[in-house]
This record gives C-alpha cells, sequence and structure tokens, in this order.
C-alpha cells in the first residue's frame, strides 16, 4: 500500500528523499530507480499531477510545500497538468529492468505516460478498443525498405572493400573477390531474414 514503506531510512530523511525524487520525475519526465522507491514516488506524483489539475492558489501552495523547486511547479501548473486533463489517474507508468549488478535489488523505471498516449486514448474512446490496440502497435517494414536497406549496405561494403584493396594489394583481382564475397554475405543474409520473415 502507497505511503506505508520506510524504504530503510528514518521519516525525515524518507520523506525528504521522496520528495527529491518526485522534482526529479516531474523535472525530467523519467527516472531510474529500485521498484519499492519508484512504487512509492508513483503515489506521491499523481498527487501532485491532481494537485496541478486543480489549479487553484491553494493547491498551488501546497505544490510548492512539497515539491522542492518553484520551476518545477510551474512546470507542472502550466504543461504537465493540462495534457492529462481528460485523463482521471494513471498519470505515470512504472517499466521494470531486473535486478541492480550490485546488490540484487529490482531495478525500475518510472515515467510520465506520454501525450501522445492521452492523445491516442480520446481518439480511441469513439473507435472501440481494437481499434486502439492496432494503432499502438508499429508498422512493420515493407519489402522494398529491406531490399533498398541491404543495397545501401552492399554500396557501403562495395567502398569499404576498395579502399581497404587499394591500400593493402594493387591487385585488382583480389578486390574483386573480396567484392564478390561481401556481396554475398549480404545476399545469404537476406535470404536468411526472408526465410524467417516468412515463417
Amino acid at each position: 500500500m502507497p505511503g506505508t514503506r520506510k524504504l530503510g531510512r528514518p521519516t525525515a530523511h524518507r520523506n525528504l528523499m521522496l520528495r527529491g525524487m518526485v522534482t526529479y520525475l516531474l523535472e525530467k519526465g523519467e527516472m531510474e530507480t529500485t521498484l519499492t522507491r519508484a512504487k512509492e514516488v508513483r503515489a506521491l506524483c499523481e498527487k501532485m499531477i491532481t494537485l496541478g489539475k486543480k489549479g487553484t492558489l491553494a493547491a498551488r501552495r501546497q505544490a510548492l510545500a512539497f515539491i522542492t523547486k518553484e520551476d518545477v511547479v510551474k512546470k507542472l501548473f502550466d504543461q504537465i497538468a493540462p495534457s492529462y486533463e481528460s485523463r482521471t489517474g494513471g498519470y505515470t507508468v512504472i517499466y521494470k529492468l531486473g535486478p541492480r549488478r550490485g546488490d540484487g535489488a529490482e531495478l525500475a523505471l518510472i515515467r510520465l505516460v506520454k501525450d501522445e498516449v492521452v492523445e491516442e486514448e480520446k481518439a480511441s474512446k469513439g473507435k472501440g478498443k481494437a481499434k486502439a490496440k492496432t494503432a499502438a502497435k508499429p508498422k512493420k517494414a515493407t519489402a522494398t525498405a529491406k531490399v533498398e536497406a541491404k543495397a545501401d549496405d552492399i554500396e557501403d561494403l562495395n567502398v569499404e572493400t576498395e579502399v581497404a584493396a587499394d591500400d593493402v594489394v594493387e591487385d585488382d583481382s583480389v578486390a574483386e573477390v573480396a567484392e564478390d564475397e561481401a556481396v554475398a554475405e549480404v545476399v545469404e543474409t537476406t535470404e536468411a531474414d526472408d526465410s524467417s520473415e516468412t515463417e
């Protein structure tokens, strides 16, 4: 339950640490920390965004009493809170990153939900859930784009082999063999990619 974790610190130290983390998250938009700290920061950050949505003088003063930088409060009330006007909660998202190398603590990335996601939700309310899911997925590259990318790779390899051949050996036959090997290698990787896509 948010607000009940002691985080291994005395009350004053814990509160100051959380205030600093909320300020940093609102200032930068994302932050990497441990999972338990991220869960505590999420609750406090969402309360600050809710204060920002109220927009009253009393709410601004409450935010100033908690957030440690005045310019972050200004950003909260002028930019962040208005972008979440139609959203009733869930202003942050937490991604688990795995254990930390030194002590094995579970790391997490907490970030503010982007404005594009908020706009997509506005658009998807009228269209339905199925279309919203398809809109969120990135489109796959077409076969022609892949062929063009492979052609660029072949040209790059040709330039590299020509430079290497000029520097090392003046013999043209060695350069042609190296170029043919490079082209064959790119063709093999293209065929492997195409066969994996058909599966």
